[in-house]
């Protein structure tokens, strides 16, 4: 129910009709297209029009399906601004990945700008589990998904990236199985593969992927490049490898290659 619905029988006005889409998310934390079409019985292109404009005013952040309270995701952005860059690209992977996601999956979610975003556009689901090492990722979880469960894994906090590593991350992980694992990477190449800056940071995501049923990798085109420090998966590791487009077909190729069956998603259709 909403606490700022219009009085029955008299129209408002468009400026009114997004002041209370503000207010509304602001107090739930998290709104759909859905129940603004159903409140002031407009069209879902009007409805994401209205969150498109109140987004570009810096009044609320679009998700996958909806909106979440700006209120509440300014207190869990990355101290080095990392949720800034490629910011097009990277919801445009995290919306796709959404798509592999069911009601009542259990999700290993891996550190990461590009899976911070893949997290925003889980507000439609029910009943999940999230589970990540990743202080950021679980602060916006518990505060804007209502309806899943946040398993935040301990361990030693690196704090210029907010997420936990060591022996304590690896035991809890040696105790999980997840139905799906959802992966970022710091870097790409054909000859290496997918590597990490640290060997922590590697260790996580390995188990990541051996405790899990189904393996995602989210990734901007700007992550093929040189290799970082450590080596943790091939393209083979992988059922899906989702970006916004491959340069010089680095991914398609290395899949190619390996005679792998993995699944190449891009999201630019240019």
């Amino acid at each position: 129910m909403w606490e700022t619905a219009p009085r029955e029988n008299r129209k408002i006005s468009i400026d009114e009709r997004r002041a209370m889409i503000v207010e509304e998310v602001n107090r739930r934390s998290s709104i759909q297209v859905s129940d603004i079409c159903e409140q002031f019985g407009v069209s879902e292109v009007t409805a994401r029009n209205d969150l498109a404009t109140l987004e570009s005013g810096g009044a609320l952040r679009r998700t996958h399906g909806g909106a979440v309270s700006i209120k509440r995701t300014i207190t869990v952005t990355y101290p080095d601004q990392r949720l800034n860059k490629n910011v097009e690209a990277k919801r445009g992977v995290a919306e796709q990945a959404a798509l592999f996601v069911k009601d009542g999956d259990s999700i290993l979610v891996d550190t990461g700008t590009t899976t911070f975003e893949f997290v925003c556009c889980l507000t439609e689901f029910h009943n999940i589990t999230i589970v990540t090492h990743d202080l950021s990722i679980a602060t916006f979880a518990g505060a804007n998904l209502p309806n899943a469960e946040v398993l935040l894994l301990g361990g030693v906090l690196r704090r210029d990236r907010q997420y936990a590593t060591g022996f304590i991350t690896n035991d809890i992980l040696d105790k999980v199985y997840a139905d799906k694992a959802f992966l970022a990477t710091d870097s790409f190449h054909p000859d290496y593969g997918f590597t990490a800056d640290n060997s922590g940071n590697a260790e996580v995501k390995t188990l990541m992927l051996e405790h899990s049923r189904e393996h995602y990798m989210l990734m901007d085109a700007s992550k093929v490049r040189r290799p970082d420090f450590i080596r943790y998966a091939g393209v083979n590791d992988f059922d899906a490898i989702l970006t916004d487009y491959d340069p010089g077909t680095a991914l398609a190729s290395s899949i190619r290659d390996m005679d792998a069956k993995t699944r190449l998603i891009t999201t630019d259709d240019d």
